[in-house]
């Protein structure tokens, strides 16, 4: 079967699930062109995990119709995101001996040496999901970033392991098998953004990338081009409309257009006196005003807690302070009003707003941070591509299983489908 001219990325968040279909370049270094954006409210995950997979496969299927109708072509198969608590990470070491007796390190040379880096002992509910190179060892020296065409006896990689939990790669089998959509491979939410707003300098120079989520906060770390490490904190921009509804004794959905029409991390700005008046959102709010400095303080006190968490990470590897390329923020919960000099000043370090850039076609649709992650994971599914296996290119160790499975779960849907 011919390979799709085109690369699908789908973010299940917990918000939303956004579907971006982007057209391979029609020459070798142009730009891609995004024809088909999709989102869909998500049903069936919470804090990116699925707890209903037929209602989690509805949210993908309504957000990828969506997409499909735009850009007139028929969704199968997508790179997908994935997020959540439950991932975790580790550093790892593998070690071979190059195999060609002329000692030139090739390809199938550095397969074998992530594959031994990804061999680790892990809980029997726990799986690999990316083995990222941060550094080659050729006979002992370091500092190499492609050891491919290199000369030595001894290959070492320094590796960081990414792990999610079984049973959550399962219930994302069966959302996806539902919503008929296979997926090509996963990529951890916050290094699919990378991809799409942050440039090769500020890699080298040291930056933090932040994706907040509905549910959660996605944290990588680069440096000298590699990825230090990587953690997912149980926190997002959910949690500060539920501060809101239970600040102002009203109900969620009160709440969430309240958070959006009038937030802001800086009560400063508003005096006791200026008013928010709840009726214009609900009827059954008649009368209701709160001040608006009190919802600027609940917001405040929430996000601040939430960069006080990435702050104990940067600490944990050493880094707090100390990425000159700053931090760059992405995912809906970004953009509250204040919520860039808020994270300076908890974080101390520079910081602005992510917005995916290098696309033609319809780009303006996905300008926006909280499209980093979708429109991140079609550009990995292009350089996946390009270098001939997303397995190969991630280090992948769960992909062949998952697909297998997934196909078994699609079969066995068909025996009660009319």
């Amino acid at each position: 079967m011919a390979r799709p001219q085109h690369i699908v990325g789908i973010d299940c968040g917990s918000s939303t699930v956004q579907t971006v279909i982007a057209a391979e370049p029609a020459e070798p270094g142009g730009k891609m062109r995004v024809i088909g954006v999709g989102v869909a409210p998500s049903q069936g995950f919470r804090r990116g995990a699925v707890v209903d997979a037929e209602e989690a496969g509805r949210s993908i299927r309504q957000s990828v119709a969506i997409a499909e109708r735009m850009a007139g072509v028929k969704v199968t198969q997508a790179f997908v995101s994935i997020g959540g608590v439950h991932i975790g990470s580790q550093p790892s070491r593998g070690v071979i001996v190059v195999s060609r007796a002329d000692g030139e390190i090739s390809t199938e040379d550095v397969g074998r040496v992530l594959a031994a880096a990804q061999a680790v002992s892990l809980p029997s509910n726990r799986e690999v999901i990316h083995v990222i190179p941060r550094e080659y060892f050729v006979d002992g020296e370091g500092g190499i970033p492609d050891p491919i065409s290199m000369t030595g006896v001894r290959l070492e990689v320094d590796a960081l392991l990414i792990h999610a939990s079984s049973p959550y790669l399962k219930n994302m089998q069966k959302a996806f098998a539902y919503a008929e959509v296979m997926p090509e491979g996963f990529v951890l939410d916050v290094l699919a953004a990378a991809q799409a707003v942050l440039h090769k300098r500020q890699k080298e120079l040291g930056v933090l990338a932040i994706d907040i989520g509905g549910g959660t906060v996605s944290c990588g770390v680069f440096e000298e081009g590699k990825l230090l490490s990587a953690a997912v904190l149980p926190v997002g921009a959910a949690h500060i409309t539920n501060d809101i509804a239970i600040g102002l004794r009203t109900g969620i959905d009160v709440a969430e257009q309240v958070k959006i029409s009038y937030g802001t991390c800086f009560p400063e700005e508003f005096s006791k006196k200026e008013l928010v008046e709840l009726e214009q959102f609900s009827p059954l709010e008649r009368g209701v005003a709160v001040p608006r400095r009190m919802v600027a303080e609940i917001i405040e006190a929430r996000v601040s807690e939430m960069f006080d968490l990435v702050v104990k990470e940067l600490k944990r590897i050493g880094r707090d302070g100390q990425l000159p390329a700053g931090a760059v923020l992405v995912g809906g919960g970004a953009k509250i009003p204040g919520l860039v000099d808020l994270a300076k000043k908890r974080l101390r370090l520079p910081v602005q707003l992510g917005f995916p850039t290098e696309f033609d076609g319809l780009s303006d649709q996905v300008d926006d941070p909280m499209f980093a992650s979708a429109v991140g994971l079609t550009l990995w599914g292009e350089e996946a591509r390009l270098q001939g296996g997303f397995s190969r290119r991630l280090g992948l160790g769960t992909l062949t299983s998952f697909n297998n499975a997934y196909g078994a779960f699609r079969r066995f849907l068909k025996n009660f489908l009319p």
